[in-house]
């Protein structure tokens, strides 16, 4: 999948969970996610860590709606 489309489905929705081609998942949001059109790059930013992920690798997006942390 292209990394715009999935940039543009953030946008529409906000947050979204991403599953790469190696099969990592990533929850993404718009205030923590950038994405690197030059590189193809969408970079996560997170207290705990800084994730650089394959922009084209993304194959499959999630939108899910809030749930309560239990």
């Amino acid at each position: 999948m292209k990394m715009e489309l999935v940039q543009q489905q953030l946008k529409e929705w906000g947050e979204i969970m991403i599953t790469t081609s190696g099969g990592a998942t990533f929850e993404i949001h718009l205030g923590d996610t950038t994405f690197d059109f030059d590189n193809r790059l969408i970079k996560l930013n997170t207290p705990h860590a800084h994730y650089v992920i394959d922009g084209d690798s993304v194959e499959l997006v999630t939108k899910h709606y809030g749930h309560k942390d239990d």
